[in-house]
């Protein structure tokens, strides 16, 4: 689990970079933008995700992987578990009831 301030890293590659990762792994990584309320996911499904080539079926492992490890980190840092997906990343997630 990788935390900052907003301030101090805007965006995730500028975080991974700082916190000693290569910026060019940010698929490897859950991405959140938590406050308050709960957690913006940044609901992007690497196609290489755990080697599984169906679409549909990597797209629900990552969802089920990220709303499980999400809640937990969430339910540990004592914030709360409401995790939102934004429109804009929602394509992906949406892809499941596409087809």
């Amino acid at each position: 689990m990788i935390l900052s301030y907003i301030d101090e890293a805007v965006e995730h590659h500028i975080l991974l970079a700082k916190a000693g990762f290569s910026d060019r792994d940010i698929d490897k990584y859950f991405r959140l933008v938590v406050d308050d309320e709960g957690a913006d996911w940044t609901f992007v499904c690497p196609n290489d995700y755990k080697g599984i080539s169906d679409r549909t079926r990597r797209i629900e492992r990552f969802y089920k992987d990220g709303i499980n490890i999400i809640g937990d980190v969430l339910r540990e840092l004592r914030l709360p578990d409401e995790i939102n997906i934004p429109k804009h990343y929602r394509r992906h997630f949406d892809a499941l009831f596409d087809e």
